[in-house]
């Protein structure tokens, strides 16, 4: 069982954080193949972005972060490393989130994943589009 971790980038251990930047570059930028947008884009130096992780034996195995804007948090980056897909790892961070921020939750989420987001009470808000090359969905979950 992985232990779930969350922090701020000025409380993670630099260890830690390049693990997690690894994760996400090996997932964004070497599997999916986004190179339009930054995946260091400056917002998880922004003292209200919380990073969360999973964590086996020191192995960074999922990431997301979330973007505290003020009623409403918006999830991000959510990444699960290749060899551990499949085990809840990702789930257990969305859980984590909602656990700790209960208030409306918005993600702009790859289409594909839709059903999945649903499962958490997620809901389309919009049409999809395109972000990066990548088919996604508006998605928001609210309290209550």
């Amino acid at each position: 069982m992985p232990s779930i971790r969350s922090a701020t980038l000025d409380r993670i251990d630099p260890a830690i954080l390049y693990r997690i930047a690894q994760l996400r570059t090996d997932v964004f930028v070497y599997e999916q193949g986004i190179v339009s947008e930054p995946e260091l884009d400056g917002l998880d130096l922004e003292p209200t972005t919380t990073l969360y992780w999973a964590q086996v034996e020191g192995d960074v195995v999922a990431t997301l972060r979330v973007l505290d804007d003020g009623p409403t948090i918006h999830i991000g980056r959510v990444a699960t490393a290749r060899h551990a897909r499949g085990r809840g790892h990702a789930a257990r961070l969305i859980d984590a989130v909602i656990g700790d921020f209960p208030r409306p939750i918005e993600i702009s989420a790859q289409a594909y994943l839709e059903e999945w987001y649903g499962r958490w009470g997620f809901r389309r808000t919009g049409p999809n589009y395109l972000e990066a090359g990548i088919d996604h969905v508006p998605m928001r979950r609210d309290v209550g």
